[in-house]
Formats: C-alpha cells, sequence, structure tokens
C-alpha cells in the first residue's frame, strides 16, 4: 500500500466534499422524480425543460440553456424528443433568424398541468425528509452555489 495517498485522506473526502454530496443527493433527488413521473412519460430534467417553457415569451435556446445550466448541445439534444411528442415547437426567432426560440404548445400546457400535483406531492415527501432545514435558505444557498460569480469567494 502506497503511503502518500492514506485512507484518511480518502475518509475526508467522504465526509467534506460538497460536490460528492450534491451529486449524490442530486441523483436521488432525480430518481425521485423520475419515478413519479414516469406514469406521464416524462423525466424531471422533461418536466424542468417543460415549466421553464411556461412564459409569456417563448425563450431563446441560448438563453434557456444558461438557465437550465445546460450547454446548447445537450439542451437541443434534448428539446427533440419532447418536439416530436408535440410537447413543445423550435420555431425561429422573429429578431434574429439565426436563433430559434421553444415554445410550449397547448399539449405540453395540458402535459404540466397533468404533471404539477405530481411534482407537488414528490416535492412534499422530500421536504418531509428534512424537517430540520430551511429549505428557503437552502434554495438560496444552491442559487447562490449555481449563478453566474456564485464560483467566486465573496469578498
Amino acid at each position: 500500500m502506497r503511503h502518500d495517498l492514506p485512507i484518511q485522506t480518502t475518509l475526508e473526502v467522504r465526509d467534506r466534499c460538497l460536490c460528492l454530496h450534491l451529486q449524490r443527493a442530486a441523483r436521488a433527488i432525480a430518481r425521485r422524480f423520475d419515478e413519479a413521473l414516469r406514469p406521464l412519460g416524462l423525466n424531471n430534467g422533461q418536466y424542468s425543460l417543460l415549466m421553464s417553457l411556461n412564459r409569456p415569451e417563448p425563450p431563446r435556446i441560448s438563453d434557456l440553456a444558461a438557465f437550465l445550466a445546460m450547454d446548447r448541445t445537450t439542451l437541443t439534444a434534448n428539446t427533440k424528443p419532447l418536439a416530436r411528442r408535440g410537447l413543445l415547437e423550435i420555431i425561429p426567432d422573429e429578431r434574429d433568424r439565426r436563433s430559434r426560440r421553444l415554445r410550449l404548445t397547448d399539449a405540453g400546457r395540458d402535459l404540466l398541468v397533468a404533471a404539477v400535483p405530481v411534482w407537488r406531492a414528490t416535492h412534499d415527501g422530500i421536504d418531509r425528509l428534512l424537517p430540520d432545514t430551511d429549505a428557503a435558505a437552502l434554495r438560496a444557498d444552491l442559487r447562490r452555489l449555481s449563478s453566474p460569480g456564485g464560483d467566486r469567494p465573496r469578498t
């Protein structure tokens, strides 16, 4: 056994690493929502994508990618099956024909109307798992970590 990477270092990472704990929690939460939304033919990422389209003006793909913290290529790939199902439309930007916008269809809106109670019930179940947590503070902390500049220390 090598001595330049002791087991104590592994234990430190296991106990301290925010990245590890956030990834594990994110995967566990994603699985819960995937299971809950499966009867509606959605997964958690599709639900979030569709819900982010529920706004007065269709967003540009680049703006939505930034909001969802995805690269444009991944977002575009994720929109295609939803477009094939008629849940969203990919339309040209009237001001810049090179850009594309995403618009929620009536079928997409109908699916979201059915999905919201499932999402709420699932979310309520997760909230019950965290009875001693200030959920609003946790969300604020997570938003701060994921915002532009969230990777810089505050001065």
